[in-house]
């Protein structure tokens, strides 16, 4: 991304009091339910968010993206939008681009906007031009307009209109406003998007949301904005700082301090700092390249850079083990099971991946075979995250608002000496790769060995046809 120049005033809490919990009849707390839905290959989709100046062809295959259904306009126009912390628009095709002409039946599942059936659309300007490293993305203009989502109207939200673009598929960015196209393409202001627009109007008490996605299993997850439920979650959420990036809170990077595996802290490396993003819009988590490079070693993955994924046997994910990630203190255990991804078939026979890759020249991402182990809660407000370890498929529910202040977030407490700065090139690159220890990614893990390279093809009952990623913008001409 071409960041802003804006400081915003950071509020690095490093105490361990533990947060106060608020509890109202009537909470100021919007729910959103996520859905899961096989629909895009994840290694090409996660290509077009990342800063690698290299393209690469794709898997013909697809894989898992978290959408939430909303509306847009008067009368309403349905949407299925992803839900994408890696960005901070939201956007939606016009009905009338050239692409959902060509390909109708992926823009009527994910919904389109027209502006002359709403008679509650207002033009806002014509900025709205999101890119990405491969020319993919959308342009066209910023509106208003009325959108309704988890039960909940609001009144004149912005949003971009693609009346160009290369995805069928609309976002809804959750990010830091400073993130918007508006700012980053075109200089302007910041807008309030839609957590922020939420917090301006007192639905909520602060710009802050908890996310879980649950297992990789899983049908749903569900997103709060301004709450956290407690139920989802084991233990208590421990809070860390948000990492600025030349003095701007511009995405959600905090400090990756140790990784071991099957239950063994530090194993991996530790005591050292890797910049990461919590980005639920990438599918995959991309570490730097010798911790990747370890992790296929052991197990037994074949890294293909043409097209950019690191093939598995199957049966791996029937083996117990994990990875263990920990940021200053708290330590979030991704089981083996959750890291072996179905890609796709060949000859009837699935075809696995390793939700792993390499980061290259950008930074490091936590993408969704991360996050569906962590509860997480993004507080824009206090520029910090709060994280535990999920509780995979929760069947109660205890929903507690996040209040105003350092220590809104229920059940939290900080980290001690936690590390808050590192050193983040331009554009998010990472400066340095962890010194890692080869023989520690090992922890007695039995990992199956890998067969011969498969020719691979996309799950047959869905459409073939990829939709791009969100987010990961760029500073350069788009269309």
């Amino acid at each position: 991304m071409k960041y802003s120049t804006v400081a915003l005033v950071a509020q690095l809490i490093s105490s361990t009091a533990a947060f106060h919990l608020v509890q109202r009849e009537n909470p100021r707390v919007l729910g959103l339910d996520i859905q899961r839905r096989s629909v895009v290959n994840p290694v090409a989709r996660d290509r077009l968010r990342r800063r690698q100046k290299t393209v690469q062809q794709t898997l013909d295959n697809l894989e898992t993206l978290y959408f939430a259904n909303a509306s847009l306009g008067t009368p309403a126009q349905s949407l299925r939008l992803h839900i994408d912390t890696g960005s901070s628009d939201l956007w939606a095709n016009a009905a009338s681009s050239a692409l959902c002409k060509q390909r109708g039946k992926q823009c009527v599942e994910s919904g389109t906007y027209d502006a002359n059936s709403s008679s509650t659309y207002e033009f806002v300007n014509s900025d709205f031009n999101i890119s990405y490293v491969d020319g993919s993305g959308a342009s066209g203009d910023y509106a208003k307009d009325t959108f309704n989502f988890g039960g909940k109207t609001i009144d004149g939200l912005q949003f971009g209109i693609g009346y160009t673009s290369t995805s069928a598929e609309g976002i809804l960015g959750i990010g830091y406003t400073v993130n918007e196209v508006q700012v980053n393409r075109a200089g302007g202001k910041a807008y309030a998007n839609l957590p922020q627009l939420l917090a301006d109007n007192g639905d909520i008490n602060t710009n802050a949301y908890s996310l879980w996605l649950n297992d990789l299993d899983a049908s749903t997850g569900s997103i709060l904005f301004g709450g956290v439920d407690t139920e989802k979650y084991t233990g208590t959420l421990s809070k860390l700082p948000i990492i600025p990036e030349s003095g701007v809170y511009a995405e959600f990077i905090i400090a990756l301090t140790g990784m071991g595996s099957n239950g063994n802290q530090g194993s991996i490396f530790k005591n050292e700092t890797v910049a990461v993003l919590l980005d639920s819009g990438s599918s995959l988590m991309y570490l730097p390249d010798n911790v990747a490079t370890s992790l296929y070693t052991t197990y037994n993955a074949q890294y293909d850079s043409t097209q950019g994924a690191a093939f598995v046997n199957c049966d791996l994910a029937n083996e117990s083990g994990s990875l263990e990630f920990t940021f200053s203190g708290p330590t979030i255990s991704v089981p083996l099971n959750e890291l072996v991804i179905v890609a796709g078939y060949s000859r009837g026979t699935p075809t696995c991946i390793l939700g792993i890759g390499p980061a290259g020249d950008s930074v490091s991402v936590l993408g969704d075979t991360f996050l569906r182990s962590a509860y997480v809660v993004y507080d824009l407000t206090n520029n910090q995250i709060a994280l535990a370890q999920t509780n995979f498929n929760a069947t109660s529910s205890k929903v507690t608002e996040i209040a105003t202040g350092a220590n809104g977030v229920p059940n939290a407490s900080g980290v001690a000496n936690a590390v808050s700065t590192i050193a983040v090139a331009s554009g998010g690159g990472r400066v340095a790769a962890p010194s890692i220890d080869p023989s520690g990614a090992q922890g007695g893990s039995t990992a199956s060995k890998g067969g011969a390279m498969p020719m691979i093809t996309g799950n047959p009952w869905l459409s073939g046809a990829a939709a791009a990623g969100a987010g990961m913008m760029l500073g350069f001409n788009g269309f």
